[in-house]
């Protein structure tokens, strides 16, 4: 168990829109990630909407774009970035970069990815179309430690939803991640109270 004086700096990678680090975001400011503060909002995209919404709700931001660099140069800048902060959880939200096996070795256990579908259903893009293209009944999200292979690392926390008859990929994702806002806040209250470093 952590102690009550521990406070875990989260630091998270955005691509776009960042609702779900927006989300995480409110959650810890609300106490519902008790121990945890968020540090640090970094984008390889300077267009990234969630930018704004992360200043504006007080958080430091920093862009590293990835042009005419190769994955490791880029990870290697990043992770500079995170240690300068003194990260001790990166969460990613919407990233739509991997992660190469450097970065990953460097902060291993320390990494969390959420992906819309329950993994090991549906991993990589589109989840939304594959699981309407395999007919099942029920999808979701899924919060999972980041290791070398794709949406493969080992599981933290999952959330179902029902796949109706209707519908879209736009219907079934809209729906699946209300529930990726509330269960990536609960996945990383999970990993830090279990967190020894």
């Amino acid at each position: 168990m952590t102690s009550s004086k521990k406070i875990y700096r989260l630091g998270i990678l955005i691509s776009g829109r960042g609702s779900n680090m927006v989300a995480l975001a409110d959650a810890v400011r609300e106490g519902r990630v008790p121990g945890a503060e968020v540090a640090l909002v970094i984008s390889d995209q300077a267009s990234a909407a969630g930018l704004a919404r992360a200043k504006e709700r007080g958080v430091e931001t920093l862009i590293i774009e990835r042009h005419g660099r190769s994955r490791e140069e880029h990870d290697r800048e990043i992770a500079k970035a995170l240690r300068e902060h003194q990260i001790d959880i990166i969460c990613l939200a919407g990233y739509m970069r991997l992660l190469s096996p450097e970065f990953i070795a460097a902060f291993r256990n320390r990494i969390l990815n959420i992906h819309p579908s329950l993994l090991p259903d549906f991993p990589g893009l589109h989840p939304h179309k594959q699981a309407l293209d395999a007919g099942v009944a029920s999808s979701g999200c899924t919060v999972h430690y980041v290791d070398e292979t794709l949406d493969g690392g080992p599981i933290i926390a999952q959330r179902t939803v029902p796949v109706l008859p209707k519908d879209t990929e736009e219907s079934l994702a809209a729906r699946i991640l209300e529930q990726e806002h509330k269960l990536y806040a609960e996945a990383v209250a999970k990993v830090i109270e279990s967190s020894d470093y």
